[in-house]
Parts: structure tokens; sequence; C-alpha cells
């Protein structure tokens, strides 16, 4: 009985090692809505949007197949404007958000998708304010996050697709030196790249 359940999880999971895999590369925008805080508004600027993404098929239907995958999302800097210049002067971001995505039409050219999942976010905080002085913020706070995003892949190569996504972020909000309104922030980012599959 024990040989044959060990042979049937040495079998299940050479299948499952066996799925299609995916690395994605992906540059793009984060953006994110102005902030309200008592005598004005935050302002972040727009940054720039390293992204990679690492998933694995785990089950194919006939129309769809469903991967989980591992988003990573770094931006360097995004700068904060604002009237109240006790307000901390710029921020970075990490993002690490595992999750399920459902891809349609999978054998087609074009392959529209969606997906979503929840992780992990830290951000960075600048030392100074915008007037200069010291942040007496920290330097470093860290939280969950959910993302959902949709998106296509269309196929150039046997084994190379460029990609086009939208994906938004809801974190834990970054520290401004100041109260702001709401517990938690969104964000969204617009990105395109390239996508190499491998594994069969």
């Amino acid at each position: 009985m024990m040989r044959r359940l060990g042979l049937f999880l040495t079998i299940a999971a050479g299948t499952a090692l066996a799925g299609e895999q995916e690395i994605g590369l992906t540059l793009g925008a984060i953006s994110t809505p102005d902030r309200t805080i008592t005598g004005g508004n935050i302002r972040l600027s727009a940054g720039t949007a390293l992204q990679a993404n690492y998933a694995r098929r785990f089950l194919r239907l006939h129309f769809a197949d469903l991967l989980g995958e591992v988003h990573f999302l770094a931006s360097p800097q995004q700068q904060v404007s604002s009237a109240v210049t006790a307000v901390t002067r710029d921020i970075a971001v990490l993002y690490v958000t595992p999750g399920i995505r459902v891809k349609l039409l999978p054998e087609k050219k074009f392959s529209p998708w969606v997906a979503g999942g929840g992780g992990y976010a830290l951000y960075e905080q600048s030392t100074s304010t915008i007037a200069g002085a010291v942040n007496s913020a920290p330097r470093h706070v860290s939280g969950g996050a959910l993302q959902f995003g949709v998106g296509a892949d269309y196929k150039i190569l046997a084994h190379i697709s460029l990609r086009g996504e939208l994906r938004d972020f809801y974190t834990v909000s970054p520290k401004f030196n100041v109260p702001v309104s709401g517990s938690g922030q969104f964000n969204l980012v617009a990105g395109g790249g390239i996508v190499l599959r491998f594994g069969r």
C-alpha cells in the first residue's frame, strides 16, 4: 500500500513539474491617486515600474489554462509634491504578490488573461522632507498587498510572446510624515514586455 502511494505521489509530482512555465519581463509606469491630508493633498508622480513574473501551468482545460504565478514589481522613485512641506519628499516601492492567472485561448496567437493574488509590499521613504528638513517618518514600512490584473499575450514565435498588462495593487500606506486619509493605497500599473515559455 505504501509503495503504491509513493508511486502515485511520484507520478503526480512529475506531472506537476512537467507543466509549461513562463518568465515575463515587463516595463511600465506606476501611478497613484492623490492622497488627502489636513491642509491639502499629496500628489505622487508617475514612477518607472520594473516587473518580473514567473508562472507555472497546473491545469489545462479545453479553452483556458490555470497558472500559479509570482509577480515582482519594483519602482525606484516616485516624487511627492504638496503644499504641506513637512511631507516625505519621495518613496520607493517593492511588491511581491503570488497568485492565480486564468489564461484564455492558450493555443491561439492572442491569449487574454485575468489574474489576482496577494502578498507583500515594502515602501522606502526619503530621509528628508519636501522642505529639506530631516524626515522623522520611518525609513521603511511594510505590510500586505492585494493585486488584480488583466492583460494579453501575443505569440510571435513558438516560445516567445509579447505582453501588455494592467495591474492594480492595493497596499499598506507609505509613511508620509503626516496623517493621511484612508488605511491603504491604490497603485495602478500599466506595462508591456516579453514572455519566454518553456516546458510542456
